[in-house]
């Protein structure tokens, strides 16, 4: 499993917890809102379980619209965070 997959994961595993129930079929092409229905409401519980499972820090006002379009687009943001050690202790 490469750290993408790692990522991709996690971010599956959370948005299974925020939505209340299992997500099948979950790809990077997979879209939060539109596929998933997750809502405004979900967006920070889901960014916290993600911040934990992969150990970045997620500023919401840092945080696009567009970085939550797509599974692809969430986890190219994580990445990202990972990248240059926001949050590693």
């Amino acid at each position: 499993m490469t750290a993408r997959d790692d990522v991709v994961s996690a971010i599956g595993d959370a948005l299974g917890d925020v939505l209340e129930r299992e997500i099948t079929g979950l790809t990077e092409d997979t879209r939060l809102f539109d596929d998933l229905r997750l809502d405004s409401s979900k967006v920070l519980e889901l960014l916290m379980l993600v911040e934990m499972a992969v150990g970045i820090t997620v500023d919401p006002d840092d945080l696009d619209i567009d970085h939550l379009r797509t599974v692809r687009s969430f986890a190219d943001y994580v990445e990202s965070r990972q990248a240059i050690g926001e949050g590693v202790s």
